[in-house]
């Protein structure tokens, strides 16, 4: 995870696949393990934006993550004590958009892993000192897995483009894209503060 280096893992083969937020209205978001319900606190018998209460996460999810890190580091302990407890959800349908940003909102600095379903994106990852260059354009697809961490951590990046009708038939999206970003909070105890979150 040192080194700044940037590891998308294509989670179908586990082969590598190389080759402040302004979050757009067209982008709805939502916490599967922890919903942040004010400013600076996050609550553990959260419920969603419907009432309904805040699934626990998913076991899947934890393995999924611990394979993406050991793919993207080479390290085959990378991912032994790698923990995720929050997902943060986004869809985003033909036109949304994701500008510039870092994931500044956990206490912990542990790699982000991120999920893509459904259609292609052109992500952007770019340098942890500003939104301008120098940064890289990276097809997203389906299934691909990609992992910020160590140097990486506080990189800014952003979705410039979603590319409608990419979506394979299994995806299960008719369209649009959905992406999961898997993270350690750092939190303890049964109401968390944490500092910079946004209701």
């Amino acid at each position: 995870m040192g080194g700044g280096s940037i590891s998308p893992v294509d989670c179908r083969t586990g082969a590598d696949a190389s080759g402040e937020s302004s979050r757009s209205r067209d982008v709805r978001s939502h916490r599967l393990s922890w919903l942040a319900l004010a400013a600076l606190q996050v609550h553990v018998d959260a419920t969603d934006v419907n009432g309904t209460r805040v699934l626990e996460f998913p076991e899947w999810m934890v393995q999924l993550s611990r394979r993406a890190l050991v793919e993207s580091s080479g390290d085959p302990r990378a991912g032994d004590d790698y923990t995720p407890d929050t997902a943060l959800v986004n869809f985003y349908d033909d036109v949304a958009r994701m500008g510039m940003h870092q994931d500044r909102d956990e206490r912990s600095l542990t790699p982000v892993v991120s999920l893509s379903i459904g259609d292609t994106c052109q992500f952007r990852f770019g340098n942890t000192t500003n939104r301008n260059l120098p940064y890289e354009d990276i097809a997203l697809s389906s299934g691909d897995l990609f992992v910020f961490g160590g140097a990486s951590r506080l990189a800014y990046h952003g979705v410039m483009k979603i590319f409608p009708g990419t979506a394979p038939p299994n995806s299960g999206l008719g369209n649009g894209r959905v992406n999961i970003t898997m993270r350690v909070t750092g939190m303890v105890g049964p109401q968390r503060l944490l500092s910079g979150v946004r209701p």
